[in-house]
């Protein structure tokens, strides 16, 4: 897709629904109940759906099945981050009516990040075709490590290197401030710990970028097929915390199924020039990928409730 005007109306309607989100559904802080996260999920999801068959029916089947297959590894791998978020959330010690608005402001600046990242890989891959190589072995190294490192995350994030550093140049204030970031003092301008919490979530989108961008080249070099299945993964992102933060005891193995798929669309990166997999084939690997992974965590799950619990020892 080569056209101007898809660029303006897309990115106007991000712009709308942000503006919609923060300015009327959640202009008073609240804490999002798992009956308002599930809505909000069908919204994102049905937009998206909706927004894909646009995008079959205008360019193809073939690019359809692109935009689909993009989402699909985008949204999967989304929800590695929601475990994060939660982990961020809980170093800080963060309000749960003051998540959502760190989440927003996440969004906003993960939208600005991947828009120019997108546009710059999608430039170095037009440009210099071995790239794909590199992007390549770069996601099947990071599947094997991810599959490699057990599901675990880093115990305290707060504590990475922007943090470290933000917290040396910034005069901090040791409370919240309601849903501010900054607020003015005494002796000036401080930030309160919601900004550092910002400032970590940006930092772990960032990383995650790293990985998911270049699995969506393995299916499609077109910036904006690549960029709006991005977006509409990262602002369906918020919603799905709020319904899945709670219950990443119940997913043990969607690590490794995401660490398979990362490994899969990084060998067909490698093999782009030997073997051409239909796009069709690589949407129902990535779906069976995610099921299997998925179908073996709930059934754990449900096994383990079912045991019974040994007395305990007098």
């Amino acid at each position: 897709m080569d056209n101007t005007l898809f660029w303006i109306g897309f990115l106007l309607f991000i712009g709308v629904f942000l503006a919609l989100d923060l300015g009327v559904f959640h202009r008073e802080a609240h804490v999002v109940p798992p009956r308002e996260a599930a809505g909000w999920t069908l919204v994102w999801v049905t937009l998206a759906v909706l927004f894909g068959i646009g995008v079959l029916a205008w360019e193809g089947t073939e690019t359809g099945i692109a935009w689909f297959t993009g989402y699909v590894i985008e949204y999967s791998l989304s929800v590695d981050n929601v475990f994060v978020f939660a982990l961020i959330f809980g170093a800080f010690a963060v309000p749960r009516e003051l998540q959502h608005r760190v989440l927003f402001w996440g969004v906003v600046g993960a939208l600005v990040m991947r828009f120019v990242m997108i546009l710059a890989g999608a430039h170095l891959i037009e440009t210099y075709h071995w790239i794909i190589y590199v992007f390549g072995a770069f996601l099947v190294f990071t599947g094997i490590r991810m599959a490699m490192s057990g599901g675990g995350h880093a115990a305290h994030p707060e504590q990475n290197i922007v943090v470290r550093v933000a917290r040396r140049h910034l005069r901090v204030v040791p409370e919240y401030h309601g849903q501010s970031f900054l607020i003015r003092t005494a002796v000036g301008l401080a930030a309160t710990p919601l900004l550092l919490a910002l400032i970590t979530v940006e930092t772990s989108d960032l990383i995650f970028a790293v990985d998911s961008i270049p699995a969506i080249f393995a299916v499609t070099t077109d910036p904006f097929v690549v960029f709006t299945s991005n977006a509409f993964a990262i602002l369906g992102l918020r919603s799905l915390y709020f319904l899945l933060a709670d219950a990443a005891d119940r997913f043990r193995y969607l690590k490794l199924g995401l660490a398979a798929v990362l490994v899969f669309v990084g060998a067909k990166m490698l093999l782009t020039d030997l073997l051409k997999v239909p796009p069709v084939l690589s949407l129902v690997a990535i779906l069976a990928i995610l099921a299997a992974a998925i179908a073996a965590s709930l059934f754990a799950d449900r096994r383990d409730g079912a045991r019974p619990t040994e007395p305990a020892a007098p």
